[in-house]
């Protein structure tokens, strides 16, 4: 299992300062509350972390254009995760890294989140579940990298999302990173 490619999604303390003592870069913040925000993201700064943040799983964040641009110029978060295509324009504006969320629950909703892949051009994708047998039909319809996340319990499964193309694992599964 390639340890580099793991993302690890945190939502508690104990969980970002294991990953502060970790060698892996990148933490994807998520279920916090927004007053925590700023100590948190300084903790993972200070790390030399880069730090996403998930903007509709934050409690009592305005999850718009609003909420972005809160995290973007008085937090200066290195990327957002978000279902919206408003937020990922503001991102591309501001040069930072937009991640768009799909949900995978059944045909209708892979073939609108193809569509809309194709209209907002995000920087990254973020697929949930983690569906490695899907990677490669999504991976024909755009070139922006692919994260997978949701429903990874064991290496294995990890190992066969990124031997299907996936770019990294988003995970809250320590026992993963």
């Amino acid at each position: 299992m390639n340890k580099n490619k793991i993302i690890p999604a945190l939502s508690t303390h104990q969980s970002v300062k294991r990953f502060c003592e970790t060698n892996l870069e990148v933490g994807l913040l998520m279920n916090f509350q927004l007053a925590q925000l700023p100590m948190i993201v300084s903790q993972m700064k200070e790390q030399k972390k880069k730090v996403i943040v998930h903007l509709e799983l934050i409690k009592g964040l305005s999850n718009d254009e609003f909420g972005a641009i809160y995290l973007i110029q008085t937090l200066n978060v290195d990327g957002i995760i978000t279902t919206k295509p408003k937020v990922i324009a503001l991102c591309k504006k501001r040069n930072v890294l937009g991640i768009m969320r799909f949900f995978l629950k059944d045909k209708l909703s892979l073939d609108q989140s193809l569509m809309l892949l194709k209209n907002t051009q995000p920087d990254m994708i973020e697929v949930l579940p983690a569906l490695p047998e899907k990677l490669h039909h999504i991976k024909s319809q755009t070139s922006a990298p692919i994260l997978m996340g949701g429903l990874i319990e064991t290496g294995e499964e990890v190992n066969a999302c990124l031997n299907k193309g996936a770019y990294a694992i988003t995970t809250s599964n320590p026992a993963l990173w």
